[in-house]
This record gives structure tokens, sequence and C-alpha cells, in this order.
């Protein structure tokens, strides 16, 4: 249970430090509220179509399968913002990552289920929820010194790597066989 834990804190440190920031980056791309709205909608909706597939495709394949893709995938696909010109970009990686976001959702949560018993896990995942919410919070005020001290690309190329290291404490779960 520990590795879920940090492993998960890790990610949800990673993409916390650019989530509150995603407007200023939007305004500096040329859009507005609209243009965030969209983007933020797309993620969702994008997320939604692929938290049923992901459900089924984990009880027969595994969860830690998919928390590696989306830390992988994630760390890779922020390494495109910085590049971005235009907002229909931003919504083509909102997509994206919108995927990449149900993965790990779903994914943690059936994970928490398979690693506790029905008399602890109200504790486990309150415990589990206490440490990725400090590691939310903290990257929240991270990436805003960050943004003071550099500029907006930089908390990218920080939140990639934190992602891509999030992974290698995914690959310590020890999870059941499946298939």
């Amino acid at each position: 249970m520990r590795w879920i834990i940090l492993s998960q804190s890790i990610t949800i440190l990673g993409s916390s430090l650019v989530f509150p920031f995603y407007l200023i980056f939007i305004k500096e791309v040329g859009g507005g509220f609209l243009q965030y709205g969209i983007s933020y909608g797309l993620f969702t909706i994008s997320s939604a179509f692929v938290h049923v597939m992901v459900g089924r495709l984990s009880d027969r394949m595994g969860r830690k399968l998919f928390l590696l893709i989306n830390s992988w995938g994630m760390a890779v696909l922020l390494l495109f913002f910085p590049l971005v010109i235009h907002v229909w970009q931003v919504y083509i990686l909102q997509v994206l990552l919108g995927a990449a976001g149900a993965m790990q959702k779903t994914s943690e949560k059936a994970m928490l289920g398979d690693f506790t018993s029905q008399s602890n896990r109200g504790a486990a995942i309150g415990y589990y929820h206490f440490w990725t919410s400090v590691f939310a919070g903290a990257a929240v005020m991270l990436g805003g010194l960050i943004i003071d001290l550099f500029t907006i690309d930089i908390i990218f190329y920080i939140s990639s790597f934190i992602l891509f290291l999030s992974g290698f404490f995914i690959l310590k779960i020890k999870e059941r066989n499946y298939g």
C-alpha cells in the first residue's frame, strides 16, 4: 500500500503543479475564459469516455499498467505545452491528457480496493487521500513560486520530470496476477 500512496502522491504532485496555471497558459497563446472552459470541458469529456473502458480492461490486465501509461504518457504530453502556439493545440493535448487522467483515476481507486479489506478500507483510503491532498496542495504553492521565479514553460518541464519519476515508484507496486 505504501508504494501506491507514494507513487500516486508523486503523480499528483506532478499534475497539480501545472493544472491551476492552465488559464495563464491559455491567455499567453491568445485564448480567454471561453477557451479555458472548452479546454477543461474537452479534458473532462474525453476522460469520461475512457473511464469505462479502463475499468473493464484493468480487471483483466491489472491496474499498474494503466497507472504507468498515465504517468509516462502525461510526462511526454506535458513536454508539448511549451511548443504550443495556438489554442487548438491545447485542445488536442487536453483530450489526450483527459484520457490519461481517466486511466489514473479509475486504476487508483480499483487498486485501493484491491489492497484493502472491508474492515479497514475507509481508514486506508482516508490515509491515501490525506497524502495525495498534501502533495497536491504543496504542488500548487510550488507552481506559483516557480512561475514567479522563472517562466510558465519551466513548470511543464518540471511537471514532466516528476511524472516520469513517479512511474518508477509505480513499478514497485506488487499487484496480484491478472488475465
